[in-house]
């Protein structure tokens, strides 16, 4: 049976259409907004896993490149691992749904977008999230709270739901906003140095044009939706739950209040072997409980000692940043690192610095195909004190990677005010909260160390926030270290500069934000903000005035686009000798823009002599060192630019008559010779014997 339901948003059609593919699913749907499709499917297992401590949920965002009409590159030609993109829509969905599941469901649950028609206006990660809701709402897994996602854009001080593709060229924002219909559960945003009354303002916007959505997906819910199941919830053993309480109660209280991080934590593993020490023989069937019941112990105490005693586990005020030090130039043949340490918090980024061609080329269902900015994070388990086995970057290494680098981007030179490539790699060498905007400051301070012309420094820092179980009280807290992100409600990221907000990315464990704790955040993270950018100013006001010297020289030359084939030759000939000859690298754009790069600046120089040779127009009047290439009875063929030759006729050989053109020039010989005509097919006519009357002259007028 086929159902279909159709509502209009932002002047587009949002459609679903169920029951007629994927019979099998608990739920398959095709759900569309204009042309653009998702097909999602969600099921979840008919019992809890055993022996897990967490929620299983998997979510999956799949591109298939025939919904932008494209042949997948390489030699395989079939996709393959996720590419980033996918990667970060994936965690997308994810984050706004995973709170509103029941506490306590321990079923696998799997929800896969797989996108199969993308229309440029209609971005398919923004309708995955609406499409992940509506089929988990429609089906039997208990998940009964519909999410909406917008994306809002502002153009000239005027916000924009859902901007179209041209709009988004132009938009100052990039945001996106998931909200329930009392509040708000994700943002993810990107802006040009937003202020924040106006984010608060585009946050309001994207929250009160999510309602429509929502109503769609409560209507669809009524008519369509599946009997819910009940679910098995994990509870742990209340006996037990009551022994160690009376057992270890006290002393998880001592250990959770001490202020050192280190002594906290060997205070707490002394705790967990008395625990188990006692109670792993008379509750050999409930051992998975012990650690559950503990972990909730530490939450309630933490919990405890930020709302009700107002003290932080460090003993910091709420809106208190932690002690941070600034360093640059710590290795000494990069070409820019910056050091910063936020508390136990540090970050080591480098920054390298590539010709143009050196740009990531991405072959994705997306708009962009290449990037000249790259940012990559690096979280080895070192970091953390612990041993682990080094693998390639995992979802949550790639998601810090790009917020990182969404924060910064803003700020980077265009190409032509700055032609290099960009990339950062930022090193945790220490983790305790918020390395995602370490990174931001770091690489800051790395980009300063290279001679970036950054727009202006910008900084991160991380917000959390402490609740009561109804959410009637309220405290947000600046600059959260590892036990706070681990026990608290929310991890709200803000980087930005003096002038404005780059980006945001808000995760939380409760069932969404009121507006007053979002304002509260922004606001604070400014203040942080500021306090942060004085210490990186302290440390490096501004950019180096030059590059590394072990960075490579890029020079820019204009050339007419019609002469692009002269430099490149037949198959590339003449310009892979160029660089053979020179040790350089040759980027040339359609516009005629010719970038050559290299650690050697003399071959720079010289390549760029060659390349304006090949391109340079010979003009009548002017005289020119040529070089003998032929010899005729008639006259001398002469190169007076590269693969530019003229005839000198035997009667302009020399102001003497010449009987014999051997007499005067020998093949190989470099002659001066004035360049007399330059007929209507382009043939050139040259002039020794009027070359050296203005060779004369000029000496006479010299000596003179």
């Amino acid at each position: 049976m086929n159902n279909v339901m159709k509502t209009t948003i932002a002047g587009r059609e949002l459609k679903l259409e169920f029951g007629k593919v994927g019979m099998l699913s608990n739920i398959a749907s095709f759900i569309s907004y204009g042309e653009t499709v998702i097909l999602t499917n969600v099921n979840a297992s008919e019992k809890p896993r055993e022996g897990i401590d967490f929620f299983p949920l998997s979510v999956e965002y799949e591109e298939r490149l025939y919904s932008v009409g494209k042949i997948p590159g390489g030699f395989i030609k079939r996709e393959g691992r996720p590419s980033e993109n996918a990667i970060l829509f994936g965690r997308a969905v994810d984050r706004p749904l995973r709170p509103l599941f029941p506490k306590g469901y321990r079923n696998d649950v799997q929800v896969v977008c797989t996108v199969v028609s993308v229309e440029k206006d209609n971005l398919p990660e923004i309708l995955a999230i609406n499409a992940a809701s509506l089929s988990l709402c429609l089906s039997s897994i208990p998940f009964t709270t519909p999410v909406a996602a917008v994306q809002v854009g502002l153009i000239n001080g005027k916000f924009i739901l859902n901007p179209t593709s041209k709009e988004r060229e132009e938009s100052e924002l990039q945001l996106t906003v998931c909200a329930t219909n009392e509040r708000v559960m994700m943002i993810e945003a990107g802006g040009q140095e937003i202020p924040e009354d106006v984010m608060l303002g585009a946050i309001k916007f994207g929250f009160d044009s999510c309602q429509d959505i929502i109503k769609f997906q409560e209507e669809a819910m009524q008519r369509f939706g599946k009997e819910k199941m009940i679910p098995e919830l994990y509870k742990p053993s209340k006996e037990l739950e009551n022994d160690i309480k009376e057992f270890a109660g006290e002393i998880i209280k001592k250990a959770m209040w001490i202020s050192d991080k280190d002594e906290r934590n060997a205070a707490m593993d002394e705790v967990n072997e008395k625990v188990y020490a006692e109670f792993e023989e008379k509750y050999p069937e409930n051992l998975g409980d012990i650690k559950e019941i503990i972990y909730n112990l530490q939450k309630e105490v933490v919990r405890d000692m930020l709302l009700n005693h107002h003290r932080r586990p460090d003993e910091r005020a709420f809106d208190q940043v932690r002690p941070i030090s600034c360093e640059v130039g710590i290795l000494p043949r990069t070409h820019g690192t910056g050091l910063f340490t936020r508390g136990l918090t540090q970050v080591m980024t480098v920054a390298t610095l590539g010709a143009v061609g050196d740009i990531q080329i991405i072959d994705g269902i997306g708009e962009e195909e290449s990037k000249r900015y790259m940012h990559h994070y690096n979280f080895p388990a070192y970091s953390v004190g612990e041993v682990r086995p080094l693998r390639g970057p995992g979802r949550r290494e790639i998601g810090h990677g790009a917020l990182a680098e969404r924060a910064l981007e803003p700020l980077i030179p265009s190409e032509e005010e700055f032609p290099y490539t960009i990339r950062l790699v930022s090193e945790v060498l220490s983790s305790n909260g918020s390395t995602s905007q370490a990174s931001v400051c770091g690489s800051t301070l790395a980009l300063l160390d290279a001679g970036v012309p950054l727009k202006r420094p910008a900084a991160g820092i991380a917000m959390g926030l402490i609740t009561s179980e109804d959410l009637s009280r309220e405290e947000v807290l600046t600059d959260i270290q590892g036990i706070e992100d681990f026990f608290a409600d929310m991890d709200f990221k803000v980087a930005g500069t003096v002038e404005g907000i780059t980006s945001i990315q808000v995760d939380t464990k409760i069932k969404g934000l009121s507006f007053k704790v979002i304002e509260d955040a922004i606001m604070g993270a400014r203040k942080a903000r500021l306090h942060i950018l004085d210490k990186i100013s302290e440390c490096i006001p501004t950019p180096r005035e030059e590059v590394s010297k072990y960075a490579p020289k890029t020079s820019v030359i204009s050339i007419d686009p019609e002469k692009i084939r002269d430099v490149i030759g037949a198959g590339g000939k003449v310009i892979n000798k160029i660089i053979d000859e020179t040790g350089v690298k040759i980027d040339i754009k359609e516009d005629g823009t010719v970038f050559v790069s290299s650690t050697d600046h003399d071959g720079v120089n010289k390549a760029i002599a060659i390349i304006e040779g090949l391109t340079k127009e010979v003009k009548s009047g002017e005289v020119y060192l040529g070089k003998v290439t032929k010899i005729a009875t008639f006259g001398a063929f002469v190169e007076i630019l590269p693969n530019k030759e003229g005839l000198c006729h035997i009667s302009k050989l020399d102001k003497a008559r010449v009987n014999k053109v051997e007499d005067v020039v020998s093949v190989g010989d470099e002659i001066l010779v004035k360049v007399t005509e330059i007929d209507n097919q382009g043939r050139i006519n040259l002039s020794r014997k009027d070359a050296l009357t203005d060779d004369s002259e000029d000496k006479k007028e010299k000596s003179e």
